[in-house]
């Protein structure tokens, strides 16, 4: 399996020319009857031997933390976050293997995390003692994440795996959420205002990756396989919350209206995952849209069957808008602002192939 990446290499190292490059992706386009774009494709394996050198990278990462662990529980993240950036720069830099990488820059944001995490499970008493308050202790969450931030964007400048600006951006939206906490000072035994603050800070995960995503229409680089992963870490940053705040998280029974409102905004979120060509906010709310079309069921009598029959919908649902996904994001694109619609992935209407620059 080849990713776009591959290929632009390819075009980059004068192996391909770009030309040839516009043709075989115009084919394989034609073939799949969908643009590049509408696949959101990203790399995750290459073969066999991802999976076998991700699996025995695991087994050393474990092995290394164990024995950091006996030492000092600092040392386990330590020589988790040294070894995975060790393995990097032959599995990453070399090897170019995807699911190591991914693996590993995870590990090295884990390691790093965690030997800060270590340092004060051993030695915070000592150094805060009775002084550690909710104020303190949010402000010790936001330093371990901004630390975390700093050594994933220097492992993304090493590295450049894909993933690694979701993970940054995680510990960032971290840190900004507990200097939040920390400043306001407001007791929320529900939950309410670091549910609003984590939507706010998926809105901002969000637009970063869409302005990934607009760099790289069609998705021919790397930039692309950025922005999915950005994505994925927006939408349920962007979900939860506001199923939370709708109360839905709180209990067994929800009510038709707050049911209805569900299904409302999944629509919503299918409208919007239509126009941006990314089905993350659909994946993660679909949990929230089967719990509320249940209630739905069991509310008109069909209790019996409200399990499957929510599955029927739902699954049908989902099939048919995959099936005619290019033909509906035409027609969404197609009722926007020219200039809003010019800013978002090429439809199979308006798509024309270009080289990768």
């Amino acid at each position: 399996m080849y990713s776009e990446s591959d290929l632009q290499a390819a075009v980059d190292a004068k192996v391909l020319t770009p030309e040839a490059a516009t043709a075989f992706r115009s084919h394989v386009a034609s073939v799949r009857s969908a643009p590049a774009a509408d696949e959101e494709s990203f790399r995750l394996i290459t073969g066999f031997n991802d999976i076998f050198v991700s699996i025995a990278a695991v087994i050393l990462l474990v092995a290394v933390g164990w024995i950091g662990e006996s030492i000092h529980p600092a040392l386990a993240g330590a020589f988790v976050a040294g070894s995975a950036w060790f393995l990097a720069e032959y599995f990453t830099r070399k090897r170019r293997m995807a699911l190591p990488s991914i693996v590993l820059v995870l590990a090295f944001s884990a390691g790093v995390c965690a030997t800060m995490i270590g340092f004060l499970v051993k030695h915070g008493e000592a150094i805060f003692g009775n002084r550690l308050d909710e104020t303190t202790g949010a402000v010790l969450v936001g330093a371990i994440a901004a630390v975390t931030a700093a050594a994933t964007w220097l492992h993304w400048k090493r590295f450049m795996v894909p993933i690694t600006v979701a993970a940054g951006t995680a510990a960032l939206a971290a840190t900004a959420v507990a200097i939040v906490l920390a400043i306001a000072g407001v007791d929320s035994p529900d939950g309410t205002l670091p549910m609003i603050l984590v939507l706010i800070a998926g809105l901002g995960v969000f637009t970063l990756a869409m302005w990934w995503d607009r760099s790289d229409r069609v998705r021919q680089t790397r930039r692309s396989d950025v922005a999915f992963w950005l994505h994925l870490l927006a939408a349920p940053m962007i979900v939860h919350p506001i199923f939370h705040l709708l109360g839905v998280t709180r209990g067994d029974d929800i009510g038709s209206a707050a049911a209805m409102l569900v299904l409302a905004i999944y629509i919503a979120f299918g409208l919007l995952a239509l126009a941006i060509d990314r089905r993350a906010l659909l994946v993660s709310a679909l949990a929230y849209v089967l719990f509320a079309m249940t209630q739905l069921f069991r509310t008109f009598g069909a209790v019996e069957l409200n399990v499957a029959l929510t599955a029927f919908v739902i699954g049908s649902a989902l099939l048919l808008l995959s099936a005619f996904w290019q033909n509906a994001r035409a027609a969404v694109v197609g009722l926007l602002p020219e200039d809003v619609a010019n800013q978002l992935p090429a439809t199979i209407r308006s798509i024309s192939p270009q080289p990768a620059s």
